[in-house]
């Protein structure tokens, strides 16, 4: 497996879609995360935000590394990834730093794939990132719900664009409230409406590029007892009502594209 992870990643793949169909089989990638591949669309998400090979990509909050694991090896030779992580030597007590050593684990398990990634330690109740106009894209999936509730967000988006280089684009993807939802009430639930998300990023300078329905799904009703947590992968509610909301699936989610004016 080491040895396949180092031919990924030394690799100069020619296309987003050459990287792609390598990446994506590669077998250094986590079990149930192959299985979330028909849920989140890598191939036409990435795409449509434009990501190439060569391009210095920003990635904010990975989480479990979900799309750090096709991220990094698509970008190891010709390009550069960046992700966000909080302190992983922080205070034992706090949860960013057991979210900062998760992360650290999931990097170092593999250097043959992440040592090329940089690692932005940031404030999560502050997140500054120390960069400016170095930037191709900004991604950052699935977060702006939580940025929100911690009034966090006019922030991020500051930073974003001023991480960006002129032209550079900032890829959102979220959990799409209904249009008519209070974002301060559905942030609780793990969703904002589309609107407020585009209303948010050109307040912050960003013109909006367009929009995917690929990451769409109506079966996604937004009112489950434990929130978009209720559904998978999470199944807040364990095994109670579980077929139901598997039949569903993961989440109805916007997919946008904005950019940051070269004037």
């Amino acid at each position: 497996m080491h040895a396949e992870a180092k031919k990924l990643a030394e690799a100069k793949y020619a296309s987003l879609d050459a990287a792609l169909k390598a990446v994506l089989a590669g077998k250094h990638r986590v079990p149930k995360n192959l299985e979330r591949d028909k849920y989140r669309h890598p191939t036409e998400t990435l795409k449509f935000f434009g990501l190439t090979p060569k391009l210095t990509v920003l990635e904010y909050g990975p989480g479990e590394g979900w799309w750090t694991e096709l991220l990094a090896p698509t970008l190891a030779t010709q390009g550069k990834l960046l992700v966000t992580t909080t302190d992983p030597k922080g205070p034992a007590d706090a949860r960013s730093t057991f979210y900062g050593q998760r992360l650290a684990r999931f990097l170092d398990r593999s250097p043959e794939l992440y040592s090329k990634v940089d690692r932005i330690v940031i404030d999560g109740k502050n997140p500054k990132f120390g960069l400016e106009n170095k930037v191709d894209l900004v991604i950052v999936m699935r977060s702006l719900h939580g940025l929100h509730r911690d009034k966090l967000l006019p922030g991020f988006l500051g930073e974003a664009f001023k991480a960006l280089k002129p032209g550079g684009v900032l890829g959102i993807e979220q959990h799409r409230a209904k249009a008519d939802a209070d974002p301060d009430k559905s942030a609780e639930q793990g969703y904002l409406p589309e609107a407020f998300v585009i209303k948010q990023a050109e307040a912050a300078g960003f013109k909006l590029e367009g929009k995917s329905e690929v990451n769409a799904n109506p079966k996604d009703t937004k009112d489950y007892p434990e929130g978009v947590w209720t559904l998978p992968p999470t199944l807040e509610l364990g095994d109670k009502d579980k077929d139901k909301y598997m039949a569903i699936g993961e989440s109805d989610r916007m997919t946008l594209k904005f950019v940051k004016p070269k004037k």
